[in-house]
């Protein structure tokens, strides 16, 4: 009896021994893992950024940008009537922001040679039928910003159609009489973001 009991505790001592080391080559193993995944796995953080910036420009597509607009008077007919010549895609313009379109002349007459017609002969509106929208404006041509459209809304590719005219009462008060010749002046558009 006493061998199997000798034999019994040293059987439970043997065991707790081995189930002491299991347990610590467990731990080691489960520490050792942890270890392992940390230094295979590391995050690094990016900061991405979008940078804008306000932007206005008058588009390729704009038809005023180095166009012409002509009024031609070859009758008598054409001087006792009213002349009205209305450009589609006068201006294409993108901005950021609202914006006004201004108009003005580079000078105060219409020349050909030595001969000159005052520039508020005629009268420049913006007309319904393009993208753009805001506060459309008609106003007599001078060589101050005026103001064609108001508060325009941002946006991309907006066209803005332009109507020039001649009343036919300047047209027979100021051009009749006048020497022949074609009489040209240059009109700026400026788009001004608000």
């Amino acid at each position: 009896m006493t061998t199997f009991y000798y034999t019994t505790t040293k059987f439970i001592h043997i065991m707790k021994k081995q189930i002491f080391i299991a347990a610590l080559s467990l731990g080691a193993i489960v520490l050792g893992t942890d270890k392992v995944l940390a230094q295979n796995s590391e995050q690094v953080n990016t900061t991405v950024n979008i940078i804008l910036a306000d932007v206005i420009a008058m588009d390729v597509g704009t038809a005023a940008s180095e166009g012409a607009v002509d009024f031609n008077y070859g009758s008598t007919n054409d001087y006792n009537s009213s002349k009205n010549v209305t450009v589609p895609n006068s201006l294409v313009i993108i901005s950021s922001k609202n914006f006004d379109v201004k108009v003005k002349s580079e000078g105060a007459n219409f020349v050909s040679g030595a001969n000159a017609i005052p520039v508020d002969i005629l009268q420049v509106k913006a007309v319904p039928g393009g993208s753009l929208v805001g506060t459309m404006n008609e106003v007599t041509l001078s060589t101050n910003d005026q103001v064609l459209v108001s508060n325009a809304s941002l946006g991309s590719k907006q066209s803005l159609n332009i109507a020039y005219s001649i009343s036919a009462e300047k047209a027979s008060k100021v051009l009749l009489g006048k020497p022949r010749g074609t009489y040209t002046q240059k009109i700026t558009y400026t788009a001004t973001a608000l």
